[in-house]
């Protein structure tokens, strides 16, 4: 609930403004004048609930849902039901009204979709300290029953988070934490998924600007004047791509694309290369109209474009994408290709029907639009598997909420390539997926039966890794049964949860050999198995009931691999020391545990989490560790700052990775420099091959801005193309 305050003449008229906005995109989308009533009938309702309300921005709080109802039908494309819904959605949760209230004044289903949003809403608002759950799993477990039971509640609640993420400056800053780490985790990889990638991009970018500011605002800088450059160099090859459409007798559109910054962010630091080395910075997408009295089919009307422009244009082979022919898992469908410019850079171009592109925009509200319609049967499919395939591990008994957001934001977050059965059937499955996993997604029985496999009438080990394209038959044996090591190459989820319930007989014959091994490991680096230490590997390999035996399972039957342990201890021990921040709310100085993921540097950007024992460790804001807690712990979040004065004369460990073109005497430039600055390396590692240099040294500092500086220095050195802190 927001402050109570009486609304200006302004205020109505803006509230006036963006519900005539709402009214005008909702005309679209309802059947008749019936249904745009009962939308007025639902503003009515809201507006006087949330009367004289006001958000932390200081706008009137009904401005919310109004912007939620517009996102629900301009960017999603939901019907009357739903836009209803979105104006009410809070309704419940702040204001004395009911559930039964609204399902006696707009009926059973809206009363649903919103009991549904109320009920996501307050697990995830829910901030009980005493509670040591991760109330952000049980949010999204929430979720994912709720996109059982209709996908238009999570639809309405990813338009909630848009909007609340588009606010978030407003934000305290440990709320600004949790609302952007869970919507890296959970929200932008669901709306991947759901094939919502106008709401997945801006989200992106919104979490880039508050997460990255510097590197946002820089690649925004290099996007604006690059457009200025190339504008006038797109339309030429723009150009005669319209003549040969129009010569052709196409009905289409040609829209001008550029990448959105979190994506260009992204390939940067995935590939270590700099901005002038992203070549399909810009894309050009042709949307036609398929000619119904046409022979060719909607696909082959896609092929035909396609051999006319790369008739004019030569074109990139191996970047060639076709998602006509094999669907995206989200129902995603166009044919995309990149072609050289008679300016000499590359472009490319994605080639849609209006059906192809209505999905694109509006993911699988759309998708199941066509569906009833007649269209998309086989690659809606795939989506209604996903969607089985959540529903089953729902409804498993020994997986937590937390075990539950891992396994799905993993399933989120991966891709697929297209398999096919003997028969000629096509699968989806997970890139990396071995042939194991693909007999496990046919069925845990022929999974567990496994012997061997046969790819494309080859012989080939259950650990062989499938490609595209190939036709895959697993071999099974009546008496076969599953074994420990396939835990070690297996990829998908649900193949391992498989095996690990198939060998739970022989559990505590692991949990016997797992507590060995782990003792004999500690042995190595002079350790003991301490309660200390289980807590550390629990944390590390994210036991979340926090059972040592659930370790040791693990460990002894190969779930979990121990090799390089002894590192991770080693680290554990070494470099996890305490250092004095200043708590923003009580405003003590106090003992906290630097983490050792992330070795944060003073000056540094940080964030706390308190841990289940009370202690506090700090990470930088940056620290994929820090955003995955933040993702499952906001909660836990404590919002703490540097104390400059105690922390004075430290010195902080760092790792700088460096890349460039090899030349004689790199090494001795950049030792030279070290020593200059008067910097005390603890470890190099550089090397060089086929003319590229590469690797990182790791040095002490006594500030970030000794780090920045050192890092501006080495930028300067002849050869050397990206300098970065990176994780130890």
């Amino acid at each position: 609930m927001g402050k109570i305050s009486e609304f200006t003449a302004q205020d109505y008229e803006v509230i006036a403004r963006d519900y005539a906005d709402l009214k005008e995109a909702a005309r679209k989308r309802c059947a008749d004048q019936a249904e745009l009533e009962v939308i007025q009938k639902a503003f009515d309702f809201a507006n006087e609930a949330h009367k004289g309300v006001r958000r932390r921005s200081g706008e009137p709080y009904i401005l919310h849902p109004i912007a939620v109802a517009k996102i629900v039908v301009s960017n999603i494309g939901l019907g009357y039901k739903s836009i209803v819904a979105a104006l009410l959605h809070d309704v419940v949760e702040d204001t004395a009204y009911t559930v039964d209230d609204l399902k006696n004044l707009f009926g059973e289903k809206v009363a649903t979709l919103v009991d549904g949003l109320t009920k996501i809403k307050t697990v995830l608002d829910n901030e009980d300290k005493a509670e040591q759950k991760s109330m952000q799993a049980e949010n999204f477990k929430r979720i994912l029953l709720t996109l059982n039971d209709d996908v238009r509640v999570v639809l309405i609640k990813l338009a909630d988070r848009l909007h609340n993420c588009r606010t978030i400056e407003f934000m305290p800053e440990h709320k600004r934490d949790k609302i952007l780490s869970e919507t890296m985790f959970v929200f932008i990889p669901l709306a991947h998924r759901l094939g919502l990638y106008g709401i997945k991009s801006e989200m992106e970018d919104i979490w880039l600007r508050y997460k990255e500011p510097e590197a946002f605002n820089e690649i925004t800088e290099k996007i604006n004047r690059n457009i200025s450059d190339k504008d006038r160099e797109i339309s030429d090859f723009i150009a005669p791509i319209n003549d040969a459409l129009k010569a052709a007798g196409f009905k289409y559109e040609i829209k001008k694309r550029v990448k959105t910054p979190y994506s260009i962010w992204n390939k940067m630091n995935n590939k270590g290369i700099p901005f002038d080395q992203i070549y399909d910075l810009y894309a050009v997408r042709i949307i036609f109209d398929p000619d119904k009295d046409s022979k060719e089919t909607e696909r082959d009307q896609c092929y035909h474009v396609f051999s006319i422009i790369t008739g004019l244009y030569r074109y990139k082979a191996d970047r060639v994408r076709d998602w006509v022919n094999y669907p995206k898992n989200n129902g995603y469908e166009a044919l995309h290709c990149t072609l050289m410019s008679n300016a000499g850079f590359w472009i490319e171009v994605q080639i849609r029907s209006t059906r192809m592109n209505e999905i694109a925009e509006k993911g699988i509200a759309a998708h199941w639009a066509y569906k009833k319609n007649g269209f998309a049967e086989d690659n809606e499919s795939e989506m209604d598997k996903w969607i089985s395939k959540v529903k089953d591990i729902l409804v498993n008994p020994d997986v937590s909420a937390l075990e539950l957001l891992d396994m799905i934001h993993n399933d989120l977050i991966q891709s697929d390539i297209v398999v096919f059965t003997p028969k000629g059937e096509q699968k989806s499955i997970e890139k990396g997926a071995t042939a194991l996993d693909f007999a496990y997604s046919i069925h845990s029985q022929i999974g567990g039966k496994a012997i061997a496999a046969k790819a494309n009438l080859k012989l080939v080990p259950l650990s062989y890794v499938l490609k595209t394209g190939d036709q895959i038959e697993i071999i099974t044996a009546e008496n076969e049964k599953p074994k420990r090591e396939w835990l070690q190459f297996v990829k998908t989820s649900r193949a391992r949860r498989a095996i690990l319930d198939q060998i739970k007989s022989e559990k505590q014959t692991y949990i016997k050999i797992g507590r060995k091994m782990l003792e004999k490991r500690l042995e190595n680096i002079g350790r003991k198995l301490t309660d200390r230490t289980v807590n550390f590997l629990m944390e590390e390999f994210d036991i979340f009931d926090k059972k040592p035996d659930e370790l040791y399972f693990k460990v002894g039957c190969g779930a979990i691999i121990v090799d390089g342990l002894e590192d991770k201890l080693q680290k554990y021990y070494g470099i996890n020391r305490e250092s004095y921040f200043v708590d923003s709310k009580s405003n003590e100085k106090q003992k906290y545990i630097l983490a050792s993921c992330c070795t944060p540097i003073l000056g540094e950007s940080v964030v706390g989490f308190r841990g289940p024992d009370g202690t506090i460790t700090v990470h930088t804001r940056t620290c994929s560790n820090a955003n995955n807690l933040a993702a499952k712990f906001g909660d836990q979040i404590v919002t703490v700052k540097w104390d400059n004065v105690s922390n004075s004369g430290s010195t902080y460990l760092a790792r700088v990775s460096i890349k460039g073109t090899d030349r004689i005497g790199m090494i001795n430039d950049i030792t030279t420099l070290t020593a200059a600055l008067n910097v005390n390396i603890r470890r190099v590692n550089l090397g060089a091959e086929e003319g590229i240099f590469d690797g990182f040294i790791d040095l002490y500092v006594h500030d970030i801005k000794d780090l920045e500086n050192l890092i501006g220095r080495l930028k300067e050195i002849e050869g050397i193309e990206t300098v970065a802190k990176t994780e130890l």
